[in-house]
């Protein structure tokens, strides 16, 4: 995940202004969080409708940003926001619901109800690389659960963050829903502040930044990183589905995506098969020649300078190292243009193995059992997302098996982040909580236990002092015993 925190600095006036939003917020948190169902579900369609109305909007200003394709951001940022938006609301009344459980013995003529009850004051740190998806999805979940947000969306997507702070302020007043726009000492201000949960997504480095931060409060937080998604491709998988899933998700966006593949492990028998696949489907995809492929408008182009030279950096290293270009390796500085790259015989010493890539770079490496690939990947930190291609069942069962962290998808990239249905988050590294869908309503509720004694004469009479009664005595036995 890309870093939130960035320069110049703030003027007084707007830290000022955070304090009183803040403090605002704080003491509006209860009417909130009385909200009913009904009026949350009336916010969220407010926002439904909003993301429809700006959709051009948002399209011009992700292209403003850092030429994002068209078609992408209604894919990856209009749509899923609002596929999300219109799962909570179908589903929003069951997840708001007390939930009644059961009683043990012991505790017969009580009662147990679970109420689900907002956090209070939450923070949203959120990224540039997906401005509208990344902020939004979480705030979805923040609205469900009734609680207030201050969200500060990055400074390195200018035009997007605008046009989200416009759109949010459309739909919520401040006292509920405050954008708060600024750079690394405004991010610094918010995290001083006493919330009740943080919501971050951004780099692991950023993260245990927040991490301190929250612990200073014990404030709650979910932390969604990335790292180093890994792909394998097996002796039996379906090559043309692998390479054309591989190289679209790992091109989409530039490459600038928490779950794009990272690398790929293929098995030593189709190594260069499969190669020869990536090469095929990214020309079909994004033009035949390298200057189609610079002129398309289907490749977005780094966010900016700093992180432009950071991956050309990983290029250069890899390649002067010994790594082969199998494919692409042209760049611009001038537009921040990367081309889509596939490195072979990367030596292990290359710093591109050491940090996410974030960019259209790939590396692809033969190995020569599921086991060895297995233990590649887990000798690493727990990466976000894990992707296996394959149609062997015991390979696919093995590798879900016997690898730890984020989402895993089989035979296709990224579909797991499109359901709502599933939680998405990592573990360690990659990230703390997760959410999407009811996953999402959960992390800004408090599962709160209510329990009600409705006997006249409770069985818990038998176990007040003195101690030691013969009916005690009994009865703890029995308890020891059987329960």
């Amino acid at each position: 995940m890309p870093e939130v925190f960035h320069t110049p600095k703030q003027t007084v006036q707007q830290q000022d202004s955070i304090d009183e939003i803040f403090l605002r917020q704080q003491r509006h948190q209860y009417v909130v969080a009385r909200s009913t169902a009904r009026e949350r579900i009336a916010k969220l369609r407010r926002l439904h409708d909003a993301m429809l109305r700006h959709q051009e909007a948002i399209r011009t200003a992700m292209f403003s940003d850092f030429r994002k394709p068209a078609h992408e951001v209604d894919i990856s940022e209009t749509i899923t926001v609002n596929s999300e938006i219109r799962h909570a609301i179908g589903r929003l009344s069951s997840w708001m619901a007390p939930r009644h459980v059961g009683v043990r013995l012991p505790l017969l003529g009580s009662s147990a109800t679970i109420y689900y009850e907002p956090k209070g004051v939450c923070l949203i740190l959120g990224p540039w690389n997906f401005p509208f998806n990344l902020n939004l999805i979480a705030l979805v979940g923040a609205v469900a659960a009734g609680n207030c947000v201050i969200l500060k969306p990055s400074e390195h997507a200018p035009n997007s963050s605008a046009l989200l702070k416009k759109i949010l302020e459309e739909c919520f007043p401040p006292e509920e829903l405050a954008v708060v726009e600024g750079d690394v000492s405004v991010a610094e201000k918010l995290l001083s502040l006493p919330f009740n949960h943080i919501f971050f997504t951004g780099s692991t480095a950023v993260g245990k930044i927040v991490m301190t931060a929250a612990a200073k409060h014990l404030a709650s937080v979910t932390l969604e990183l990335g790292g180093k998604s890994p792909v394998v491709v097996d002796e039996t998988a379906d090559l043309d589905r692998a390479a054309s899933r591989i190289a679209w998700i790992k091109c989409m966006n530039g490459g600038q995506t928490c779950i794009a593949p990272d690398y790929v492990l293929v098995h030593e028998s189709v190594h260069d098969q499969l190669v020869e696949k990536l090469k095929i489907w990214t020309e079909k995809f994004y033009g035949a020649t390298p200057e189609a492929r610079r002129q398309t408008p289907d490749l977005s182009r780094m966010v900016h300078d700093r992180h432009f030279k950071a991956v050309k950096g990983l290029l250069d290293d890899a390649v002067g190292r010994g790594a082969t270009v199998a494919f692409g390796g042209r760049t611009d500085a001038k537009e921040r243009y990367i081309e889509p790259t596939m490195l072979t015989h990367v030596p292990d010493d290359a710093t591109i193995w050491e940090h996410e890539i974030f960019g259209p770079l790939l590396p692809v490496r033969a190995y020569k059992n599921l086991e060895e690939a297995i233990s590649d990947i887990n000798a690493g930190p727990k990466p976000l997302a894990f992707y296996i291609f394959s149609k062997q069942e015991r390979n696919i069962k093995q590798f879900v098996a016997e690898t730890r962290g984020g989402g895993v998808c089989i035979n296709e990239c990224a579909l797991h982040f499109f359901n709502p249905e599933l939680p998405f988050g990592g573990q360690n590294a990659s990230g703390i909580g997760k959410y999407h869908g009811e996953s999402g309503f959960l992390e800004f509720s408090n599962p709160r236990s209510v329990a009600r004694q409705h006997s006249p004469v409770p069985t818990t009479i038998v176990f007040l002092p003195p101690y030691g009664s013969w009916l005690m005595n009994l009865t703890l036995r029995w308890l020891s015993r059987w329960l």
